[in-house]
């Protein structure tokens, strides 16, 4: 078995379904080996690994940082995600498009998003553990947030049967338009 690759609509953003390997034990899968991801057109240095926990309904994101752009490996350690990149690239023939995934730990599906892309998603399960990898450390003054609903990026979120309104902190629900991100990357470049 090998590691299946799957390009997006957005250059540069991949869709990686691990090898599993299961038995009575249970699964194992590499979940990152630099040589071989390297070769499937990933090669990256990652600086810092995070983890999140979040419950039914959560919506993080859509997060960036402009003058520290980080690369993400994401994928979930418990329960399932609708993930979603967006391109943040204003020379990209793709600015302002959206592509996404969904991520379980049943499928063991991950999602590499290069830098200069947004990055949320949106939690389906009861309870998700969420992890990922990135190529840049957190920088608390540069963090920028893109509103989920932008109209103009349209990301068609899934609906959560019995759930009227998603879960945001306060952040996420006062990001900014396509338009404001795109010119606040343009100043810093």
């Amino acid at each position: 078995m090998s590691i299946e690759v799957q390009d997006t609509a957005i250059a540069g953003v991949k869709l990686i379904t691990p090898a599993v390997f299961e038995d009575e034990r249970g699964y194992f899968f590499e979940s990152w080996q630099k040589f071989k991801f390297a070769e499937l057109g990933i090669d990256a240095e990652f600086l810092q690994d995070n983890q999140s926990f979040s419950r039914r309904g959560t919506l993080r994101g859509v997060h960036l940082q402009i003058a520290h752009p980080q690369g993400k490996l994401v994928q979930v350690c418990r329960g399932e995600v609708f993930d979603v990149a967006v391109d943040l690239r204003p020379d990209s023939p793709t600015v302002g498009q959206w592509t996404g995934a969904h991520l379980s730990d049943r499928n063991h599906r991950m999602l590499w998003i290069p830098p200069g892309l947004g990055h949320a998603f949106l939690v389906l399960s009861e309870k998700a553990v969420f992890s990922y990898k990135c190529t840049d450390i957190y920088y608390p003054d540069d963090q920028y947030t893109l509103a989920w609903d932008d109209p103009d990026v349209a990301i068609d979120w899934p609906a959560i049967p019995g759930l009227d309104e998603y879960v945001l902190s306060a952040k996420d629900r006062e990001g900014r338009s396509l338009d404001e991100i795109l010119d606040l990357i343009r100043r810093a470049g």
